[in-house]
């Protein structure tokens, strides 16, 4: 753990992706962008830069659903993983059940990028995941979701939704779409991923001090539906590249009280992802 950087003991990065190298992975036809290279020891020098010890790894829009690369990962477990993947209506039960053992705990539903599966798809599995005990991610704006709660609803699964539900910070915190994930957060409906602050800021480095407002109305409404994400490698980004430890570093910066961090770092997503649970100090 850095000094300067004082993440609870057992942080978990509850985001992330891995890309490449597209001889061994290669990515989707209809992709909406093609990334770099981002490898596993990248990503374990980051974790322990940073100092979280736990993860989870998010199936990325470029692969499609082929999620090799992403099992991957979770087969070597270089440190204790779960993951994302995304499927489409044909999944075999036999094919969650591998996937379950190694480690996954839910299906992705990208409506931002190309290659990803929709709001049908999302119905016409929830009865395979309820059965899986696993929940759905959703990378979607919500300010663009007239009925957002319905549809939630209906799915009658845990339901997770990327970086403070994407709505752009120029919307502001009485945008309809924003104002129904606080109302589905309140009722324990949803979980939200205070992540991706680069993706909804209308400055260009951080910290992105226009995002502080969204992330503590989403704490205040439900301190244990909220967790933390790097979003690294950060892909598909339209501002300059963030440095991690200054988005932590933000990330702790929106409070300083002990139990709300400990929760959004590390005991909410205990639960959500089903890692045994840790001791509260580091061993000496």
């Amino acid at each position: 753990m850095t000094q300067d950087l004082p993440l609870p003991f057992g942080a978990i990065d509850t985001h992330f992706h891995l890309f490449g190298p597209a001889r061994d992975f290669p990515y989707a036809p209809g992709r909406d962008y093609t990334p770099a290279d981002a490898t596993v020891e990248d990503y374990i020098a980051l974790a322990r830069r940073l100092g979280f010890s736990r993860s989870v790894i998010i199936q990325p829009s470029v692969y499609g659903t082929d999620n090799s690369r992403t099992l991957s990962a979770l087969e070597d477990r270089p440190m204790p993983m779960r993951g994302i993947v995304v499927v489409d209506r044909s999944v075999s039960h036999a094919e969650l059940e591998r996937m379950h053992g190694l480690g996954v705990r839910g299906i992705r539903i990208n409506l931002l990028f190309g290659a990803g599966a929709g709001w049908d798809t999302a119905r016409h599995l929830a009865p395979k995941l309820r059965e899986m005990g696993w929940h759905i991610q959703f990378l979607v704006d919500v300010s663009t979701i007239a009925d957002l709660r319905r549809r939630v609803m209906e799915l009658a699964v845990p339901t997770v939704f990327d970086h403070l539900g994407h709505v752009p910070v120029s919307r502001g915190l009485k945008d309809p779409g924003f104002e129904a994930l606080l109302a589905l957060l309140k009722d324990d409906l949803c979980w939200v991923k205070l992540s991706g602050t680069y993706r909804i800021t209308g400055e260009t480095t951080a910290p992105y001090r226009d995002v502080a407002p969204f992330a503590r109305a989403l704490m205040q409404a439900n301190p244990d539906h909220v967790v933390w994400a790097t979003d690294w490698p950060h892909p598909a980004i339209r501002v300059p590249m963030p440095d991690d430890a200054v988005l932590a570093r933000m990330t702790l910066d929106w409070t300083a009280d002990a139990e709300m961090r400990q929760k959004l770092f590390v005991t909410n997503a205990e639960r959500l992802y089903g890692f045994d649970r840790l001791p509260r100090e580091a061993p000496q």
